[in-house]
């Protein structure tokens, strides 16, 4: 998310920031293994890891958009999307596009619905890919891996295109991963702009952002940007029977609804579009900081998390009616 700190938060930032940790990163991409065919512990910690380590590690050079190391990580998102029959929702998986005389690709895949009404209804799942490639140097280190800030957000988003290409819904789902967030959300504007020209017919759409640690202290598991715009929190919340979407103040206070991939969806389509996270602001203190590591990431909390999303997103994409409106 593009995040305006007061000055309070930066102090808290540096008094927490710590010492930089030595890197013992596999450079080996691992490929999750087939599709589990229960509902039910359908999300593997190890498959979530595994995504997560390789996103984050050295080999990917802090994937900023137009380098060698988000290339990598672009391949390996298809090469996931590939294996588990997750297709190419334009001629090939890249939407691609020019951002200050680079080229940058979202990748985009489809699960095609299941109803044959409700197919030509779509929910968009995504998050941004990218990161910032390099940051202030500590210790010798100036290397940004951007673990939290966004590996997460895009594991999240492959676990679930995973799970929902062995059990396609009714409506069908685009999952959408940005590149160019970091340059001014520059992907995700593009990407939308596409859609709407060319027509589709959009839903909703949910955007993940910076899962990797746990909030404390709350009833819910994430909160959503957006909170007051439309019902899907509350909506949420009953398909899933059980707190998992909440309201954080200061979610409100920085204006992150408009600040992350969602915001160019709620413009271009006027449709419930927004952002989960469980970045608090008092959680992490490794924003676009080199200590934006793996190990610092709760692989169990972020397994739970994504596992639990999944009623939620189910009941979404398979309700006769679009029971999520914009207030």
């Amino acid at each position: 998310m593009k995040k305006t700190f007061s000055w309070l938060l930066a102090l808290s930032f540096l008094l927490h920031l710590g010492c930089g940790q030595s890197k013992d990163v596999s450079n080996e991409a691992v490929v999750p293994s087939e599709n589990k065919l229960t509902p039910e512990n359908s999300i593997l910690e190890e498959e979530v890891a595994a995504s997560l380590k390789y996103l984050s590690s050295d080999e990917l050079q802090g994937r900023e958009t137009g380098t060698a190391g988000i290339e990598l990580a672009a391949q390996y998102i298809e090469q996931v999307f590939e294996t588990h029959a997750v297709k190419p929702f334009f001629e090939t998986y890249r939407d691609s596009f020019e951002v200050k005389e680079v080229t940058g690709y979202n990748i985009v895949g489809v699960v095609e619905g299941t109803d044959p009404d409700l197919k030509d209804e779509f929910i968009i799942i995504g998050a941004h890919y990218d990161h910032v490639g390099q940051a202030k140097v500590v210790e010798g280190d100036s290397l940004a891996n951007g673990a939290n800030d966004n590996a997460s957000g895009t594991t999240a988003v492959l676990e679930l295109a995973k799970y929902f290409a062995a059990r396609a819904p009714k409506r069908s789902i685009l999952f959408t991963l940005f590149s160019a967030e970091e340059m001014g959300l520059v992907g995700a504007k593009e990407l939308a702009g596409r859609l709407k020209a060319q027509g589709i017919d959009l839903y909703a759409m949910f955007n993940i952002e910076m899962i990797g640690v746990p909030m404390t202290g709350r009833d819910y598991q994430a909160y959503i940007t957006g909170y007051e715009i439309s019902n899907m929190a509350e909506k949420f919340n009953e398909y899933s029977q059980a707190q998992v979407l909440g309201f954080l103040p200061e979610a409100k206070q920085y204006s992150l609804f408009q600040r992350s991939d969602n915001y160019s969806f709620y413009q271009e389509f006027n449709v419930p579009a927004q952002t989960i996270s469980t970045f608090d602001f008092q959680n992490y203190p490794y924003y676009h900081h080199v200590d934006d590591e793996f190990e610092f990431m709760d692989v169990n909390h972020m397994e739970e998390l994504i596992e639990n999303l999944i009623p939620g997103l189910t009941a979404m994409a398979n309700t006769a009616e679009k029971e999520i409106k914009l207030n």
